[in-house]
């Protein structure tokens, strides 16, 4: 479980987090959504452990996140970025073996779990020997997935990993995506700008304005009872757009 207990984060002189107090379960998917520049990524980041806040705490299995025990903590996450964030010059396979050879796994349990990944991920085989550059947008992507499950981690942490696609390509990896959260039933944390696409995903959406949770329901009862105007006016603004699935 994630525990964010009154999380303040300034830049400067802007406040990115103002008073953020938000639980993420396990086996539930909670994406965390609102317009550019709310803080959404930066909560995100506070949770990896990327950047410190200027107030507050984060426990993850009731061990708070500090510095003695980031590194061990950090191994029990996977974290996927919006262009996947793949080293240029190691092939798909050396990417998503990294962490592995480092901790020194032997070849059998590396290619069994290669082997498990790109089955999950539909990722072909005979594609692990490319470099990124040679990848598509969402060949790649499914790489960046499959490197951030290779340690079998307890939370999988998405930032905006499908804002860059193009829209069918984007269309088929989000309903991989949703299998593989159903399968593994992991605590998932996504952030996206996409209300339909946090509807698609969603077991509970975290909505934020200007550094602070206006909202935090599952998606039936947000577009139901919608507590502030901010929350009425996003859902109206993407209306249109937006299945609701019961």
């Amino acid at each position: 479980m994630i525990i964010l207990e009154k999380i303040h984060k300034k830049f400067n002189d802007v406040k990115a987090l103002n008073g953020i107090t938000l639980t993420c379960e396990d086996a539930k998917t909670t994406v965390i959504i609102g317009p550019s520049g709310c803080g959404k990524s930066t909560l995100l980041r506070i949770i990896t452990g990327l950047i410190k806040p200027d107030a507050g705490q984060v426990k993850i299995y009731n061990q708070l996140l500090t510095g003695k025990i980031l590194y061990d903590i950090r191994r029990k996450m996977g974290y996927v970025i919006q262009d996947g964030g793949l080293f240029p010059h190691l092939t798909a396979l050396e990417n998503i073996t990294l962490m592995a050879k480092y901790l020194k796994w032997e070849d059998v349990k590396i290619n069994k779990r290669v082997k498990y990944l790109s089955d999950l991920t539909h990722y072909p085989e005979q594609f692990l020997g490319k470099y990124p550059v040679e990848l598509s947008g969402g060949q790649a992507q499914r790489v960046s997935i499959m490197r951030a499950l290779m340690l079998d981690p307890d939370i999988l942490l998405l930032d905006e990993p499908l804002g860059s696609l193009d829209p069918l390509i984007r269309f088929e990896l989000q309903k991989d995506l949703k299998n593989i959260f159903s399968e593994l039933k992991k605590n998932v944390v996504l952030v996206t700008h996409d209300l339909n696409e946090a509807v698609y995903f969603a077991d509970k959406i975290v909505l934020i304005k200007d550094g602070q949770i206006e909202q935090e329901d599952e998606p039936g009862k947000l577009f139901a009872n919608p507590k502030t105007s901010f929350v009425e006016k996003f859902i109206n603004a993407q209306r249109s757009h937006i299945n609701i699935v019961s």
